[in-house]
């Protein structure tokens, strides 16, 4: 099975308590669960990390760049200001699929913008959990 890293940002650790009404009651644990069960019918390999800290996430993508393993990337508050963690994206070597589980373009002004999405293979967003069902997807089509 090919691996794939599905990394997720600030406060998706707090899925199933943080704001359900935008993000839905479905917890991390559900999230990781979904995205393991999906990379199997796909013939995917799911590594599930989440982190609160900039510096470890930069390091997953090297490490994902180093070993050209595709990624399946929620850079949550990252995704408006992290030119940083843009960068660690530019060096990819394989399909990066930026996902969202809220559509930013229909909530506040400042998630409009996202800085990574100029060096992500694609985005999806807007379909709650599906959306990183729908990237594992993408990740499994690009090969």
């Amino acid at each position: 099975m090919r691996p794939v890293y599905v990394l997720s940002g600030p406060n998706l650790s707090r899925l199933g308590t943080r704001e359900p009404d935008v993000y839905g009651a479905e917890t991390l644990a559900d999230l990781a669960a979904l995205c393991r069960e999906a990379g199997r019918g796909l013939g995917l390999s799911v590594d599930v990390r989440q982190t609160d800290d900039e510096a470890e996430m930069i390091s997953w993508l090297h490490e994902a760049a180093d070993a050209r393993v595709p990624v399946v990337l929620n850079p949550a508050a990252f995704t408006h200001y992290s030119y940083a963690l843009r960068d660690a994206i530019a060096q990819r070597t394989a399909p990066l699929i930026e996902v969202h589980i809220s559509n930013p373009a229909a909530r506040e002004e400042f998630r409009h913008n996202s800085v990574v999405a100029g060096v992500a293979t694609g985005t999806i967003a807007g379909f709650g959990l599906r959306s990183y069902v729908l990237a594992l997807q993408a990740v499994a089509e690009l090969g």
